[in-house]
């Protein structure tokens, strides 16, 4: 007889420990069921990633079911693998119709990443039972502490189960008892313990392998040669010696009174199943942990290889209860040697549940890249092309997050991952894109819609401004809605530009502040509402407002009571700058037409590119965080932005979020926006290159210049949008990497220490005008007719000392000597944010860039203080600072206080130097007077000689 089905005679079940859907599909296991009387079937993550990542027999299913939406790795996984199961299952139904329950069974395990989680692998394994919708299904959970009430649990619901990485006899007793008390409150609760049923599985071979080499290692330190011959004669044996005791124990614990009361009701025992049962140490004989193991009531899972060799020559016998005393005495040798198996068992299971694990991320990792082929252009693509040296740093940091789980921490909201402060409070943004509520946010789009809003402005700052601002110049106006402005700044001139260019009677204010008690849109709020007010009636105007603010903030009381429109709450769990897949983007999108759903749907794509379930070598978020937290360690702090023309404004967004996030307690990345691409030999080997751009902009002679970087030993990021419909993908990719890079540089990438210190001295200075009618003076170091130069007393010194004299040219000649390499400089402009202005200032950056090489920032005050403003005086001290300041040529009221637009204004900027002074920073401050634009002229000359 076959020796395989002759296993049947002894009383042994011959259970397959491999699947894969063509096995199943072309007949292979109804074969082996009819030919070895193979009677069950297990499964596992390293089975299932071997069969999906191995081969493309999966890959039709994978394609069949992405079409019938996207969904998240792991769920993918699932939707795969139950289809397995139930065909399996069902191939076996017969046997488990025939032997009335007693076998037939498929295996199908809980994650992994729950074996510490009891309650976790509860509420999985019930939803895998109520999934797979077969009797004949057996969830695996694991042996582990947090196991065995999970097993209770379960049996106690009528929930078969197979206890799997169980290696001690101790826990298997534990395991035995778990599964009696389920039975028990089965019974109790008027269930039918027939119904259930359960094995234990019990590793064989890993024993020997562990305990082999601990007397590998004695032998080779003693010297005695009985003392080896003695040892050596454990080696083999400690396994099977262990499994024969364990079955000892069963036969114990499966009679007498409490076992015969429950078999009374119909219950099963709970059969020992031998796992591990490949041979792995080649001495050995192929089918040793099958013959050694042969006994009634007891199941052999064999892989493949195990099961053709022991059909070959195998050779069956009643083998489980030879020699009991023999195996006892085997471990007392063994403990006699000093070696605990306690110990050894205790490890094997840490190590099982990690290469379990290990499994898990090689399966979710080869899904997650089957769904990115599948989907295709609907995942933006990203190349990182980063030399070999920070590469291979990437690929290290890549295993070391992958092997600590630290993606999966992330998304579990770990404060761990980063300081261990209060980053979990801090994570709301993970969800919010699927939190969305797309039905509210359509019902909205359409009430605008028939208003007949010309247009919409936005009044807010930071995350709350520029997210809605990436939005209003990437799309066209959509037809019906209203043309989308933002208005971030305090400047009068640009207050005004705006008020001119909407019809104040056409016009509706997204009034945009978490906490509500931020200065800019309170006052703008103020402005636009009195203007409204005049022009369409007080009654009328509070209409015309929303609120966008978390609850209960001044702002959702102030909106109250001026009768808005609408009020959205934001969720208290974001910050600001984190905050565009929220109402705080979303809302301005719904405004102007933007299609919020298709926006969530494509985000989403990326939401689950990046989730928790994608192992780090798959999850283009964490991959680009990583590549620029370690470049960043390594020196290449400088992270160039380059987005093309159609999402030219992507740029700003991203710099207030990497610079807001990680530029703190002396560390962080500077980010480069606006810089247009030059020659290799323009940089220093500080810089990080992210090109950002749609699929249908192709620039040859940009990508020239990339190639060349390149090949000059830069890292280069290229990002290849599918379009424009695509940029929530990208909102997320940066907060993800983002946050990423924070972790790796071991700050808490969502607080703004530095922000707020800005606040209070501009607090403290506007107050002084409100009691005194009047800023505090202040002396210059140098004036001029054209200007006035400004700054502390340590920097004058210093300025002094290196040829600072009289004359302006001489104090930006000395000042911009300052910066060495891997420094930067940034112009602080707190002028109108206008189409000249900005030439003006790209005009001064540039010839800095290109004379001194270094990496340059050109913002625009005050709207910098809630964005690049937190790096530049809580970062790295790297930064030459030039503030530009002027007189205003026509200044603009506030209602209901003493201090203008361009005091407000005014007070923004001595507050901002104030602080950068003070954390010791190289700043300097020139005061423009008179004409602005003659005056802006005047510097780029000035700096033009200072640099030659």
């Amino acid at each position: 007889m076959n020796p395989v089905k002759a296993l049947e005679n002894h009383g042994q079940a011959v259970w397959l420990d491999f699947l894969a859907r063509g096995f199943v599909a072309r007949g292979d296991l109804k074969q082996l069921i009819d030919t070895d009387g193979v009677k069950g079937v297990t499964s596992n993550p390293s089975i299932f990633e071997k069969a999906i990542g191995s081969s493309d027999e999966y890959d039709g299913a994978i394609g069949i079911a992405l079409k019938k939406g996207d969904r998240p790795i792991a769920e993918l996984f699932e939707h795969l693998a139950i289809e397995d199961i139930r065909n399996a299952a069902d191939v076996l139904r017969p046997v488990y119709d025939q032997l009335n329950g007693e076998d037939g069974f498929v295996s199908l395990e809980v994650s992994p990443y729950l074996a510490m989680d009891a309650k976790g692998t509860i509420t999985e394994a019930e939803r895998l039972w109520n999934n797979v919708k077969r009797r004949n299904l057996m969830v695996k959970v694991p042996a582990t502490p947090e196991g065995l009430p999970a097993i209770q649990h379960l049996i106690g619901e009528g929930i078969s189960v197979n206890i799997t990485l169980l290696f001690s006899q101790k826990v298997y007793v534990q395991v035995a008892e778990a599964y009696l008390a389920g039975l028990e409150k089965l019974v109790k609760n008027g269930g039918d313990p027939s119904s259930v049923a359960s094995v234990a599985s019990f590793f064989v071979s890993r024993i020997d392998s562990a305990v082999d080499k601990e007397l590998d290692e004695k032998i080779a330190r003693a010297n005695d040669p009985s003392e080896k011959e003695r040892l050596s004669a454990l080696k083999g044996k400690v396994a099977i010696a262990n499994a024969k005791l364990a079955y000892q124990d069963y036969k114990r614990l499966f009679s007498g009174a409490r076992w015969d009361k429950l078999a009374a009701k119909g219950a099963k025992p709970q059969r020992l199943l031998w796992a591990s049962t490949g041979t792995k140490n080649k001495d050995y004989s192929d089918v040793l942990y099958v013959e050694e193991l042969i006994g009634p009531n007891t199941i052999n899972t064999v892989p493949p290889a195990t099961l053709d060799a022991f059909r070959d020559h195998g050779k069956p016998r009643d083998s489980l209860e030879e020699n009991i005393e023999d195996a006892r005495r085997v471990l007392a040798e063994l403990e006699k040697s000093g070696i605990s198996l306690d110990a050894i068992t205790a490890e094997l299971v840490k190590d099982g549940v990690r290469l379990f694990a290990d499994a898990a991320d090689k399966l979710y990792g080869a899904v997650a890249h089957k769904r990115a082929t599948v989907l295709g252009g609907g995942i933006d693509r990203q190349q990182l092309e980063l030399g070999s040296h920070l590469g291979k740093a990437v690929e290290k940091a890549t295993e070391d997050w992958r092997a600590s789980a630290t993606i999966r921490r992330l998304w579990h909201k770990d404060k761990s991952v980063w300081t261990g402060t209060d980053e979990h409070k801090w994570l709301g943004w993970l969800d919010s894109a699927a939190a969305a509520d797309i039905a509210d946010y359509e019902n909205y789009a359409q009430r605008v819609k028939g208003q007949n809003f010309t247009d919409a402005v936005v009044l807010g700052m930071g995350g709350s401004s520029l997210g809605p601002e990436v939005l209003a110049e990437t799309f066209a106006k959509k037809a019906g809605f209203p043309k989308l402005h933002v208005l971030d700044s305090t400047d009068p001139a640009q207050v005004r530009t705006l008020q001119a260019s909407v019809d104040l009677a056409s016009t509706l204010f997204i009034v945009s502040s978490k906490s509500g008690g931020t200065t800019e849109p309170n006052v703008m709020k103020d402005y636009f509402f009195a203007q409204v007010s005049k022009t369409i009636g007080a009654d009328k105007a509070g209409h015309r407002f929303i609120a966008v603010t978390d609850p209960g903030s001044s702002l959702d009381k102030v909106a109250v009571k001026q009768g808005f429109a609408r009020i959205f709450h934001g969720d208290p769990t974001i910050g600001g700058r984190y905050s565009v897949l929220s109402p705080f983007g979303l809302v301005p999108a719904a405004t102007a037409g933007i299609d919020v759903s298709a926006l969530i749907r494509h985000t989403l794509a990326m939401v689950r590119s990046c989730g928790p379930d994608v192992p780090p070598h798959e999850n283009p978020g964490v991959q680009l965080g990583l590549a620029m937290g370690l470049a960043g360690l390594e020196g290449r702090d400088k992270v160039t932005i380059l987005s093309s023309k159609r999402i030219a404004s992507f740029g700003a967004w991203a710099e207030q979020l990497i610079a807001e996030s990680t530029g703190k307690d002396g560390k962080g990345l500077i980010p480069i926006d606006g810089e247009p691409l030059g020659a290799p030999s323009l940089y220093g080997n500080d810089r990080f290159f992210i090109d950002l751009r749609t699929e249908a902009e192709n620039d040859a002679a940009h990508d020239d210049k990339l190639a060349a970087l390149e090949a000059a030993g830069h890292p280069v990021v290229r990002i290849i949008m599918k379009s424009i419909d695509h940029i929530g993908q990208e909102f997320f990719r940066f907060e993800l990497a983002t946050a990423v890079a924070g972790a790796v540089l071991g700050i808490n990438p969502f607080n703004q220490p530095d922000v707020e210190d800005a606040k209070v001295k501009t607090r403290e200075l506007t107050a002084a005008f409100e009691k005194s009618g009047s800023l505090p003076a202040e002396k210059p170091v140098m004036s001029s007719a054209q200007a006035d130069l400004f700054t502390d007393e340590k920097n004058a010194t210093d300025l002094r000392r290196a040829g600072a004299d009289g004359d302006l040219g001489s104090w930006l000649k000395a000042h911009l000597a300052r910066a060495g390499a891997d420094d930067y400089v940034a112009l602080l402009a707190y002028i109108e944010r206008c189409p000249a202005h900005i030439g003006s200032l790209q005009a001064m950056r540039l010839k800095v860039r290109d004379k001194r090489h270094l990496a340059t920032c050109a913002e625009f005050g005050p709207r910098f203080l809630h964005s690049t403003g937190q790096a530049y005086k809580g970062g790295p001290d790297s930064g030459v600072f030039l503030q530009i300041t002027s007189d205003d040529g026509r200044d603009l009221a506030v209602p209901g206080q003493k201090a203008s637009f361009g005091v407000i204004k005014a007070a923004q900027a001595r507050g901002d130097y104030d602080v950068l002074t003070e954390r010791g920073r190289r700043a300097l401050r020139v005061h423009i007077k008179g004409d602005l634009a003659a005056g802006l002229k005047m510097l780029d000359a000035a700096i033009q000689d200072a640099l030659n």
